[in-house]
């Protein structure tokens, strides 16, 4: 049901617009695999206008962003803006192009994009987006004997992140359960932060509450850890000519020889 009123808003974007949308995806709490029955459905596009909106020598709005309404959080980029991102190994994209809920996937963009990932992709940079939101995130939230229980997945998934990208294991996967799996190494660690995952599950409440001991000590030793670590992996070049042919290809596959719309 929530699918199709899904599917159906990005139609209406489409005509309200005048754009395609070549993608959509879930991102967040229900892509990450950790939401509860009130969560938002964070709904992420991404979407081409025709030739000539390019063509002008004003600088044009490249998002297009809807109220939130109810539950439903809808907003995208213009492919020519997610590239530039992409070519920045942006690392919300990536979690986007990987995403395990895909509600649109039209023509030969994602695909495409998902098979030259690994080409753009910049562990070092990748870290540090992480690492700095892990150590926001718990400076904000779980410091101290009292915190903000549900907060423990916004401090734990990038810091599981990082360690991904420490241990060379390539692109960052969207799903949290990955990350556990691979990463967490003591039964009992993962036995609480699976317990965590089922209680928001369930809609129990996870607002202010007692710290709990072994996440919390987990994740105060790999702060300390990671603080003022370099990441020193080399720096490929990421082509911009690949990605411009790439533009240049969707336009004519999702236009054709359409010039307007």
């Amino acid at each position: 049901m929530v699918e199709q009123i899904i599917k159906a808003k990005l139609a209406d974007i489409e005509t309200q617009e005048s754009v395609r949308i070549v993608y959509a995806c879930e991102s967040g709490s229900r892509a990450w695999g950790f939401p509860s029955s009130d969560s938002d459905y964070d709904v992420r596009f991404i979407y081409l206008h025709p030739l000539e909106w390019y063509l002008s020598i004003e600088k044009r709005r490249d998002v297009i962003e809807r109220p939130i309404d109810g539950q439903l959080d809808i907003n995208g980029w213009d492919l020519r803006k997610a590239l530039q991102l992409f070519r920045k190994s942006n690392p919300p994209l990536f979690e986007w192009l990987n995403s395990p809920i895909v509600y649109l996937q039209k023509y030969s963009v994602s695909d495409r994009l998902r098979s030259i990932l690994p080409t753009y992709y910049l562990p070092s940079a990748t870290a540090y987006h992480y690492l700095q939101m892990a150590q926001g995130n718990y400076r904000e939230y779980l410091k101290g004997d009292e915190v903000w229980v549900k907060k423990y997945f916004y401090v734990l998934r990038p810091l599981l992140a990082v360690n991904w990208i420490e241990q060379g294991l390539g692109v960052v996967p969207t799903e949290f359960a990955i990350l556990v799996e691979k990463i967490i190494t003591s039964p009992s660690l993962k036995v609480e932060i699976n317990r965590l995952i089922e209680a928001k599950r369930r809609g129990d409440e996870l607002d202010k509450g007692p710290r709990i001991s072994i996440i919390s000590e987990f994740i105060e030793t790999e702060i300390l850890r990671f603080d003022n670590h370099q990441f020193n992996y080399p720096k490929l070049k990421a082509p911009a000519a690949e990605l411009d042919r790439l533009f240049m290809e969707s336009l004519q596959e999702v236009w054709g020889s359409k010039t307007t719309t």
